[in-house]
């Protein structure tokens, strides 16, 4: 019962959400609730004049040989207002309901998507956030307005249910009690089959998004080329089958056990129902009511019952919402783990970046990424990252633009702590393309300009940062320059190579100016030998007086950078210049060695 009363909590979260959607709608809303509740009472009770005074004016027809009719006709076109008025506030509900329903979806997506740019990298990685983020996307969205809908419908019928109980009353108090015990055991029912719905639904939360990620591999065109060439199309589809099917097997077994259970007890509603309509006529029979009495207290009495089991079906359906809607403010209430800093500037200008006796650890990983990293890049100076993949170097990238926290020591810029500086002041400083950088469905302009978006839509500046990320050349060939549409998912979309997308991403780094930390990590991957030198000259001629820093596995490209890192396993096992590392005659040495060879050969 606690778990029960704490989940309608709830219900004034919805209420506040419609009412900060549309004041104006939610107060219409609410004025025809309340009338829709009124009008049925006010039809029965018409109905009841217009039977008796039809009854009067046939006794006084067969004494008199004619009636006064104007009473009747009255009667009825009162009544028939009535029913004009329902029918207006039942058209008007459902026009709210449409509307609310526009406006509160889109609302709770960008109340989704805005929290969604408040988190952090490591929350992104975690399974178990994406499940909560799926059922908050799935459920949530259209939650809030049925939670509204069924509160103001259990008002309309409880105002109506009160209003027949009143007219009821006159013929007796046990009439009451029988129409609003027969549904109870039919909500019982309900609602403890909500409950369960509701369980099977967060426990199989992973399955579905199983299920989402095929329907993904198999109907997009980046997976297209594998999936046809390895053939593996059926396998996945034999997986997909396997998950529906298990899906259906527990979804067919609760809705049969629901529906059994809910005719058993529905059947009790049903007898009450009947048993009231013997009674009610019998009344009749012997005189007890009139024969309009009689019509209303049958009126009264199916209406009433359909108004209390709408009253126990919208508390049950309020209950369900109240616990789906549980999953949005579940993701709504995620915990922000990155605090932002105030700072814009360091106390030690022109210091640079340093990293002092640095380690980290993924979540959920015992096992340490960095181990003890400390090293000092400064303004003018450049910094190779090598060694084998998985070794930590881009997982150093990632904690020096913060997307990470370190688990042990700091990393500083200009003499304050990354923790420290402003998010956005920071992050303005660092121009960075990462290995698996973004291939978005935007114009050719907007793919650049995303690497600034204070100057997202300036030609000049796209113009700029595209001559300096050597693709200004092949972007003046295509159909719309600037203006073409990327990517296949939309009309007149034109797809590129991987070369040339990796050189709209190297333009990207260099829209931001103003940064005077640039950071390449696997930069010219797609790119042939005669590309990637023409980047690399590029780049450092480009840079002159920024700090640069590059991870790379070709090791031709890094022998003029001031320092390279050599990385093993999270930790730096050998660092210095080219000339330095080589006369060590270490790791470095030998994998230069190792890789001139294999250019001879292939020679």
């Amino acid at each position: 019962m606690k778990r029960f009363q704490d989940l309608f909590l709830y219900s004034r979260r919805a209420l506040e959400l419609v009412w900060s959607t549309s004041h104006k709608l939610a107060i219409i809303f609410a004025g025809l609730t309340l009338l829709a509740g009124i009008f049925p009472a006010g039809i029965a009770w018409v109905s009841q004049l217009i039977v008796d005074s039809v009854v009067a004016a046939m006794e006084q027809f067969r004494q008199t040989g004619s009636a006064a009719t104007d009473l009747v006709l009255l009667y009825v076109l009162c009544e028939g207002g009535l029913v004009i008025l329902l029918t207006g506030c039942q058209r008007g509900i459902s026009t709210c309901q449409a509307l609310l329903r526009a406006l509160l979806g889109q609302k709770i997506s960008l109340l989704i998507l805005e929290k969604a740019q408040q988190l952090t990298q490591s929350q992104f990685e975690d399974a178990e956030f994406y499940d909560k983020l799926l059922r908050a996307r799935r459920e949530a969205s259209t939650r809030p307005l049925s939670l509204v809908t069924g509160t103001f419908g259990l008002l309309q019928n409880v105002i109506s249910l009160v209003s027949y109980a009143i007219l009821l009353l006159q013929f007796s108090p046990w009439a009451v009690l029988i129409l609003i015990s027969g549904g109870i055991p039919e909500f019982l029912s309900e609602a403890k089959f909500s409950g369960d719905k509701f369980r099977l639904f967060r426990r199989r939360t992973p399955e579905t998004r199983m299920q989402m990620y095929l329907e993904t591999v198999l109907t997009r065109e980046d997976y297209a080329k594998e999936v046809k060439l390895f053939q593996f199309g059926p396998l996945l589809l034999q997986r997909y089958r396997e998950i529906f099917s298990r899906i259906f097997t527990e979804d067919r077994a609760l809705t049969l056990k629901r529906d059994r259970w809910g005719f058993a007890l529905g059947l009790l509603s049903t007898a009450a129902f009947y048993g009231a309509y013997v009674w009610i006529a019998l009344s009749a029979i012997k005189g007890n009511i009139s024969l309009g009495q009689m019509t209303m207290y049958l009126l009264l009495f199916r209406h009433g019952q359909s108004a209390v089991s709408a009253c126990l079906k919208a508390i049950s359906g309020m209950y369900e919402d109240n616990l789906y809607l549980s999953n949005l403010y579940e993701y709504l209430e995620q915990p922000i783990a990155e605090k932002n800093g105030l700072l814009s500037q360091g106390n030690k200008s022109g210091d640079g970046v340093r990293f002092e006796n640095v380690s980290f650890c993924y979540p959920n990983s015992d096992e340490p990424a960095l181990q003890s990293i400390s090293l000092h890049l400064k303004p003018g100076e450049s910094m190779a990252l090598v060694g084998a993949n998985g070794s930590g170097k881009t997982t150093l990238i990632k904690l020096l633009t913060r997307l990470y926290r370190p688990s042990q020591g700091r990393i500083l810029l200009d003499g304050v702590d990354l923790q420290e500086w402003n998010a956005e002041a920071l992050r303005q400083r660092i121009g960075v393309i990462f290995q698996d950088y973004g291939r978005y469905q935007f114009l050719v302009g907007e793919n650049i300009g995303i690497g600034d978006v204070r100057h997202f839509g300036d030609r000049d500046r796209w113009q700029e940062a595209a001559r300096k990320g050597l693709s200004a050349d092949f972007i003046e060939s295509l159909p719309d320059q600037y203006d073409t549409q990327l990517g296949k998912w939309f009309n007149r979309g034109r797809e590129l190579s991987g070369g040339q997308w990796q050189k709209i991403a190297l333009s990207r780094a260099f829209m931001r100016s103003g940064a005077d930390l640039l950071v390449l990590d696997e930069p010219t991957a797609t790119m042939d030998a005669a590309a990637e030198a023409a980047v690399f000259e590029h780049f450092r001629s480009s840079s002159q007086g920024k700090m640069n820093i590059l991870i790379s596995h070709r090791f031709s490209t890094v022998r003029k950078f001031d320092q390279i890192l050599v990385f093993d396993k999270g930790q730096v096992i050998e660092s210095g210049d080219h000339e330095q590392l080589m006369s060590q005659n270490g790791k470095y040495a030998y994998l230069f060695c190792l890789q001139a060879a294999g250019y001879k050969d292939g020679a």
